[in-house]
């Protein structure tokens, strides 16, 4: 195939998915009008779900702005009308924003505050999919998170100091500072479960074994790869030693399974939650250009391993 027939097909493909992400967006506004007339029924008709989601506020003036400005809106641009998502997306970032602050204050409607939450992050993916077909992820990956290698001839010695530093930092932000901020607005919003003991012990195990993974994964990286786990200083050569016989992506599955063991080790359901959306952001957002990135780099050789070894489940038997 010759560059121009590539270049077509790549840009009819292009099409294709930006149509499909399109449909998608407004399938989700759809859902959220739905959703939000849902709400507002039990709202009027359920005091335990009026207290729960509003607290204190108003009900009826809530509703008077908020059906408008969130629940048609939403509908009309689920219909097709592309100018409401103007109206919609605002207003329901203002509206978690505000939850947020008055759950926060008060220790009240704290439900109210997680969904309005999930909403105001919904609707702006949502909008990004309507906006451009795709959610622009590629955007945040500049800086240290932007592609590149590694100094070659760098000593192993420093590579894996490197490497040990990033993965502290890592640790200290997504399993530490992250997490604990989680759990204490699940606290105060008054949603936290305490897990059984049993429960607690399986997170505490889970997170020494997803550890381990993890600084297994940083001695092949910084040692056979020539590089580091940071985007921008990533490994020389394609690594397929240690974990990586088993599991294309085992620093990414530790990282996940390390904070879902947080999760359930600090008794915190929102914090295991977290850890879960992680493994739709990694997977759908960063391993996409990740992996176009190695196959520009190693070619044919790491096509053959992307055959051979999956991407999340562990094979049984390492690869030869």
């Amino acid at each position: 195939m010759n560059q121009a027939a590539g270049a077509l097909l790549g840009s009819g493909r292009w099409v294709r998915e930006s149509a499909a992400s399109r449909t998608i967006g407004r399938a989700y506004f759809g859902l959220q009008a739905i959703a939000g007339a849902v709400w507002w029924i039990a709202v009027f008709t359920v005091p335990a779900v009026r207290r729960a989601t509003l607290g204190g506020i108003d009900p009826v003036l809530m509703a008077a702005a908020d059906v408008p400005l969130f629940v048609l809106a939403s509908a009309l641009v689920a219909l097709g009308a592309r100018w409401a998502v103007w109206i919609a997306v605002p207003w329901t970032l203002l509206v978690a924003g505000a939850m947020i602050v008055v759950a926060t204050v008060t220790g009240a409607a704290g439900w109210g505050a997680l969904l309005m939450g999930a909403a105001g992050i919904g609707s702006a993916l949502a909008w990004l999919l309507l906006r451009f077909g795709r959610i622009p992820a590629d955007a945040a990956l500049a800086g240290p998170l932007g592609f590149g290698t590694a100094r070659r001839g760098t000593p192993p010695l420093r590579q894996l100091v490197r490497t040990l530093l990033q993965m502290s930092v890592f640790w200290i932000l997504f399993l530490g500072v992250i997490p604990l901020g989680i759990a204490l607005l699940e606290w105060r919003w008054a949603l936290r479960v305490e897990f059984p003991v049993a429960v607690r012990v399986l997170g505490a195990g889970i997170l020494l074994l997803a550890s381990a993974l993890g600084v297994w994964s940083a001695f092949a990286m910084a040692l056979r790869g020539d590089g580091t786990p940071l985007p921008s200083a990533a490994a020389n050569r394609l690594v397929l030693t240690g974990p990586y016989r088993l599991v294309r992506n085992p620093m990414a599955l530790a990282g996940i399974v390390q904070a879902f063991g947080v999760g359930l080790c600090g008794s915190s359901w929102l914090v295991a939650v977290y850890a879960l959306c992680g493994i739709l952001y990694w997977n759908e957002l960063v391993r996409p250009f990740e992996e176009d990135d190695l196959a520009r780099r190693f070619g044919a050789e790491f096509e053959a391993y992307r055959a051979r070894v999956r991407c999340w489940v562990p094979r049984l038997r390492p690869v030869g």
